[in-house]
């Protein structure tokens, strides 16, 4: 019997082991075990808005496993990966994620979701890599997370997450990177950090994390990466961490350290790579031992208060690439302060040197020419080094930034700096030096900053500057230049932030040619010999905030244009011959906050608004026929005004008289055109005549000076634009006149009309009001008044009229939230007017700019009206959009390419569209507008390495978004929801990252 009891035995284990086979099979596991994940994967998705159709495969009639995103487990069929990073995804992460239980890799990162992480999470006990970093979670950390105890990496920088870092945390004991950057978390970096024994990377940059270090981080052996930037930690550097032999990447900067640093700081860390410790408040001499970090590629002390001399032999640190120094106490005025800069010259890689702000003395070391030839960046400025600059600077062949300003440099400005082509950043000020300045910066045709001010210069300001056509800034004040401002200089539209050549010896009159400088901010003139009347082109710099023409000898009259500078804060214009009446009309610029207008001669009533309503705001003294103002300013009264009255009242008896006669003229000249067209004109008024005032031919005429050339601030195939005054209230407005001559304008008229007395949105053009009449010869005439737009279109601020590319001051901010204002706009016009519409012309012509930077979509000449299903982008029924006649949308790709859609590079069948699309996305950095680079290093020095990408990012986002909005086909075409969400999250996450 014995024999039996085993047989039965053997029997249930080979019974139990098939049924383990069947229940591993792939046929038995696909058909009866993923039914669960199947169910999960259906709840997130309904979760989600996916524009791009990437979860479209998600459905019944295929298996699960085929999915897009979806990763299958060989032996179970069961769903390992879930990986939908970059998909222009927007939604919450559904809490069914947990019932996924055999995943092991989970990468949502890139995308726009939103809401909390849900604590389900933490049922994916076999989880290894949790990605959600580029989204907009809020909320805290999930603290199930604990209980994924094979959780390897932790990814969720740059989302909205809040509160402390949890203590479950502490439990996952295999966790190898913790990246928490660029978050809102609080309270301390916890003493159990140092229990993750196999953490390599710690990423917490950019929250408010504060307290002093845990000395337990020491512990951690095989850390490579420590990135505490940009939090409030405090107290003195942290010593445990010198001896991680295995750490390569080390910052601290923009925190509250301070003390002195170890004298053996890496003698304990051979792999060290990047050392950043700025923005702290660290002192004492910096060790000698960073001699011995021959790995060393970065170093940044900067803004701290280091003091003493340099004594770090850099010959072995070959691999060095940029060295920040600056904003410190070093040097002590010495001759050999600069010594170590000869040890510099065996770097060969080094690209970024900044010595700026310190204590250092002597000559400026001649070795700077053997520095290496991959130098971008040399800045030297705000010391006490003396000598001349040496010739040898010209070897640095791809230098960008070059500043040595605020030092005690002598002799000339040496021609060869012409040579180096590359060069965007000039500063020479406040210094001694002599001599003219060279023709040969005109070569320079990528600079974009150029600062010789405070110096000694002589002779003329030379006209090859003109070829400097990215030109933003020219400052040459407090000089010895003499002759006539060139107009070649004033060519330079692009010049936008500074025009200052104050304190010299210039004369003449000034050019004509200042109206060029339409986006001006700061223009000034000041303390020179210059003569003549102020330009009536003047007024055409609509940007400019601040003008000083004070200490010259300009006459006449201070012109009634400048009452078109609507931005203006402040007006210097003192100490000048001007005469004539009180400029009365400047009281109503609203913006000035400062206006000096003494030793001129000026004569008559002191209004009371505005500015002029704080005497401290306006100093008058020296003008001795002067009347009136507030009180505080003790003016005697004005002279008695009967003399004119009576005149006016003769006037308001004879004026009648011939207004009568003429009206009586009129309607007999004109009464048979009018009876002729009176059947026409019944059938054709537009219900927008109905809706708004209309308002007279003699108004708009007398509005805009008879329809003057000089008030005409744009033409379109349907008509002109004209800036106007309008009415008692002297409303600013644009005045858009159909010319009827042209075939299809009055249908354009009627078609605009009809779309604007529809629709309302803060980012569509405002109409005021329309006039549809006659002209004084009986003429048909028709005119829209809309908002005049202060800042004018963006293809002004992105081209010239000449065709000639400009380097606007558009800021990469600033596109971005044009760019996300124009699809507001769109957005609003497809899916929330009723019935729904189609602008059919929409191009930076036709984005108008407020004041304040705003876009306002105009020109609705071809737009179509649509049922609500033509902009269903989940229908794929016929659009009557198919076939309707204007532009592709070119703006996104325009706007951040700077390059027309009939640029000359495109031919054989290359399209703005194309030209983007193939960029993307390694080489997408080659076809941004350069100035949008040069204001990135403005702001930050340069360029880094390790902010490269997280703008890169930016532009393949935003130039994607322009691609998917312009193909050919409508139905491929981006709907403009998700453009908007999508621009929306790439300016969040882009403010939310940027360093």
């Amino acid at each position: 019997m014995p024999s039996i009891s085993i047989f039965n035995s053997c029997l249930a284990i080979l019974i139990r082991c098939f049924s383990l086979f069947l229940i591993n099979s792939p046929s038995f596991s696909a058909g009866q075990t993923n039914e669960t994940d199947r169910l999960a994967l259906l709840a997130i998705k309904s979760q989600l808005h996916d524009p791009s159709g990437v979860t479209s495969s998600w459905n019944t009639t295929m298996n699960l496993c085929q999915w897009t995103g979806v990763t299958c487990g060989h032996r179970h069929q069961r769903v390992t990966e879930l990986n939908l990073s970059s998909q222009r995804i927007v939604g919450v992460l559904s809490p069914y994620v947990g019932n996924l239980s055999f995943l092991r890799y989970v990468n949502l990162a890139d995308n726009g979701f939103h809401g909390e992480i849900p604590q389900e999470i933490g049922n994916l006990f076999r989880l290894e890599e949790l990605s959600l970093s580029n989204n907009s979670f809020s909320g805290i950390i999930p603290t199930n997370l604990s209980r994924s105890s094979n959780l390897l990496g932790f990814l969720v920088y740059n989302n909205k997450l809040e509160g402390q870092i949890p203590k479950e945390i502490g439990s996952l004991f295999k966790l190898q990177a913790l990246a928490l950057a660029g978050n809102y978390l609080t309270g301390k970096l916890p003493d159990f950090i140092g229990n993750l024994s196999a953490l390599q990377v710690i990423h917490i940059k950019g929250n408010s994390l504060g307290g002093k270090f845990p000395t337990t981080l020491g512990l951690l052996r095989n850390l490579v990466q420590l990135n505490v930037a940009e939090n409030k930690f405090y107290g003195m550097f942290p010593r445990s961490i010198c001896n991680i032999s295995s750490l390569e990447y080390f910052y601290l900067t923009s925190n509250r350290f301070s003390g002195s640093l170890p004298f053996d700081i890496v003698v304990n860390l051979p792999n060290l790579k990047e050392l950043g410790i700025g923005a702290n408040n660290f002192f004492g001499l910096i060790p000698d031992s960073l001699s011995n970090a021959s790995n060393l590629e970065l170093l940044d002390l900067s803004n701290n208060q280091f003091k003493g001399k340099v004594s770090i032999d850099f010959s072995s640190l070959k691999i060095l690439w940029r060295l920040n120094l600056e904003q410190n106490n070093l040097g002590i005025g010495a001759a050999n302060d600069l010594g170590f800069v000869t040890f510099l010259t065996n770097c060969s890689s080094l690209k970024v040197l900044s010595l700026s702000d310190n204590q250092f003395g002597g000559e400026l070391p001649h070795s700077i020419a053997n520095l290496s030839s991959t130098m971008i960046v040399f800045l030297i400025g705000g010391n006490q080094i003396s000598g001349t600059i040496p010739l040898g600077i010209r070897n640095l062949v791809n230098l960008i930034a070059l500043a040595v300003e605020v030092n005690q440099l002598h002799g000339t400005i040496p021609d060869v700096i012409g040579e180096l082509k590359n060069l965007q950043l000039l500063g020479l000020y406040k210094n001694f030096l002599q001599g003219s300045i060279p023709s040969g910066l005109g070569n320079l045709t990528k600079l974009a900053k150029l600062d010789l001010g405070s110096n000694s210069l002589q002779g003329n300001v030379p006209s090859s500057l003109g070829n400097c056509q990215n030109l933003m800034q020219f400052i040459a004040s407090q000089n010895k230049l003499i002759g006539a401002l060139p107009q070649q200089l004033l060519s330079i539209t692009t010049l936008s932030l500074y025009l200052d050549l104050s304190n010299n010896l210039l004369n003449g009159s000034l050019p004509q040619q200042v109206g060029n400088l339409k986006n001006l901010i700061i223009l000034d003139i000041s303390s020179n010999q210059f003569s003549g009347m102020i330009p009536v082109t003047l007024s055409t710099c609509v940007s400019l905030e601040y003008v000083d023409i004070s200490s010259n000898c300009f006459h006449g009259i201070i012109p009634p244009s400048l009452g078109f500078l609507k931005s203006i804060k402040f007006l210097d214009v003192s100490c000048n011959n001007f005469s004539g009446q009180f400029p009365k009309f400047l009281e109503n610029l609203s913006f000035l906050e400062f206006l000096n207008l003494s030793y001129n001669h000026l004569e008559g009533e002191v209004p009371t608004k505005g500015v002029f309503s704080n005497k401290s705001k306006i100093p008058l003294q020296g003008n001795v026929r002067l009347c009136g103002g507030i009180d505080e300013l003790h003016l005697p009264s004005c002279p008695s005004r009967g003399s004119r009255k009576l005149k006016i009242t003769l006037l308001k008896v004879l004026i009648p008289v011939a207004v009568s006669c003429w009206i009586l003229f009129s309607c007999l000249t004109i009464v048979y055109a009018r009876r002729r067209r009176s059947a026409h004109n019944s059938a054709d008024t537009s219900p927008m005549e109905k809706q708004f005032p209309m308002v007279s031919y003699a108004e708009l005429s007398k509005a805009t000076s008879e329809f003057s050339s000089s008030n005409m601030i744009g033409q379109g195939s349907f008509g002109s634009v004209y800036k106007g005054i309008l009415g008692e209230d002297e409303m600013i407005v644009a005045v858009k006149v159909i010319n009827l001559k042209q075939k299809g304008a009055f249908r354009s008229f009627v078609a605009e009309c009809e779309a604007l007395r529809n629709i309302r949105h803060r980012n569509l053009i405002k109409i005021i009001t329309i006039c549809s009449s006659t002209d004084f010869k009986g003429v048909d005439f028709k005119a829209l008044v809309f908002e005049y737009m202060g800042n004018g279109s963006l293809e002004d601020w992105l081209h010239q009229s000449n065709d000639q590319v400009e380097v606007c001051k558009l800021s990469l901010i600033q596109r971005l939230n044009i760019a996300i204002d124009v699809a507001s706009a769109i957005e609003y016009l497809h899916h929330h007017c009723q019935p729904p519409m189609v602008h059919g012309d929409l191009k930076p012509s036709n984005v108008l700019l407020d004041h304040d930077m705003v876009a306002h979509v105009g020109d609705f000449g071809l737009a179509k009206f649509l049922s609500s299903h033509h902009l269903d982008t989940s229908s794929k029924t016929p659009s009557s959009s198919i076939g309707i006649k204007g532009t592709v949308g070119y703006v996104a790709p325009e706007m951040f390419t700077r390059k027309r859609p009939t640029d000359v590079i495109f031919k054989e069948g290359l399209t703005l569209h194309e030209f983007a699309k193939m960029a993307l996305p390694e080489k997408v950095m080659e076809i941004v507008d350069p100035s949008l680079l040069m204001e990135l290093m403005e702001n930050n020095s340069e360029i880094r390495e390790d902010n490269r990408a997280k703008i890169e990012q930016c532009f393949n986002a935003v130039i994607r978004t322009g691609v998917l909005c312009s193909t050919e086909s409508p139905f491929e075409r981006m709907d403009m929801r998700d453009v908007v969400a999508k621009l929306c999250h790439t300016r969040e996450s882009f403010l939310g990252r940027r360093v």
